[in-house]
């Protein structure tokens, strides 16, 4: 994360979107396990995990803005009310905090799910951390947002950023597909998006992160009618263990496992987007992270951390 955070500097970035897991939970992380030496017990990894993470993954970004969405680490031993005041600074920061009170001057609430405007765009991020999600609130929410967009003109393209991909993607093992409310809520949430793009002539783009490997083109399976494909994205490559990719994704232009790096997203005058990947190498790992972790540590990251986990593709027809 802190190459990342240089590389995004250098690209001039306007503001970097993590799409959730800060930290694995299940087990103590293996940096957090080497910066300490191994001596790391349960309760203390529990109590300094995301302190950590603020520390090391969030501050290299320095002021560059920084977006977060929730992911299903994050619910695994901590709640979201844990995390909003873990994390109140980002997920109430100025920019949210002032679309919130634009949209509706007596919300105050603080949720893993807002937007923001930047330039001629509109970013959503959603909540889909957990089995029962996209709950009624949230669609509310999102419909209204989108309804909104399409009757704005200064708003040219509505990016989508969550941590599941929706359902019936080329990672649909591994999405909202794994729960039936998931996939219900999901379904919905992608036919509100192509009903949008078709009634308003705007664009849409969809990423997530849950699929630890880089695809474009999740969408492209025989769950959708062609004319109803959407742009979409899967990248988890920022240190998660890394996945093998699903055995059907020849429809993917772009789909990579065992790297690590983040999409940059460039905008055009007319507000279209278009994104490429942006690798980081064991070159760009600096001295400084190399003295923390240990010579050893930093290249088990690149040469290991390997998983045979791979996600099973969509189970439909054309619906």
């Amino acid at each position: 994360m802190p190459a990342i955070a240089k590389s995004a500097h250098s690209d001039n970035a306007a503001f970097y979107w993590h799409l959730g897991d800060f930290r694995a939970f299940y087990a103590p992380d293996e940096d957090l396990l080497a910066a300490r030496h191994g001596q790391l017990s349960v309760a203390e990894y529990e109590r300094s995990a995301w302190q950590d993470f603020i520390d090391q993954q969030l501050a290299p970004f320095g002021d560059m803005p920084v977006f977060l969405a929730m992911g299903n680490h994050e619910l695994v031993s901590k709640t979201r009310p844990d995390a909003f005041l873990e994390f109140a600074d980002w997920f109430d920061s100025p920019v949210i905090r002032s679309q919130r009170l634009s949209d509706d001057p007596s919300d105050h609430k603080l949720r893993g799910y807002y937007h923001w405007h930047e330039h001629n765009l509109d970013f959503i991020t959603m909540d889909n951390a957990s089995p029962e999600q996209f709950d009624h609130d949230q669609l509310v929410w999102f419909e209204k947002t989108l309804n909104e967009d399409a009757e704005d003109r200064t708003i040219r393209t509505v990016i989508v950023g969550m941590h599941d991909a929706l359902p019936d993607s080329i990672s649909a093992g591994h999405s909202m597909n794994e729960s039936a409310t998931g996939t219900e809520t999901g379904r919905r949430v992608y036919s509100d998006l192509v009903d949008f793009q078709k009634r308003s002539g705007k664009e849409v783009q969809v990423v997530s992160s849950h699929a630890h490997f880089l695809m474009s083109d999740v969408y492209k399976t025989s769950c959708h009618k062609p004319e109803d494909v959407l742009p979409g994205w899967i990248v988890g490559t920022t240190g998660a263990v890394r996945y093998r990719l699903p055995r059907e994704h020849s429809a993917a232009a772009v789909a990579k496992t065992d790297v690590y790096g983040y999409l940059l997203g460039k905008v055009n005058p007319e507000g279209h987007v278009s994104f490429v990947f942006r690798p980081i190498p064991l070159s760009n790992i600096s001295a400084a992270t190399r003295e923390r972790y240990g010579a050893i540590a930093v290249l088990k990251c690149f040469e290991g951390n390997k998983s045979d986990y791979r996600a099973e593709g969509p189970k439909c027809a054309v619906r």
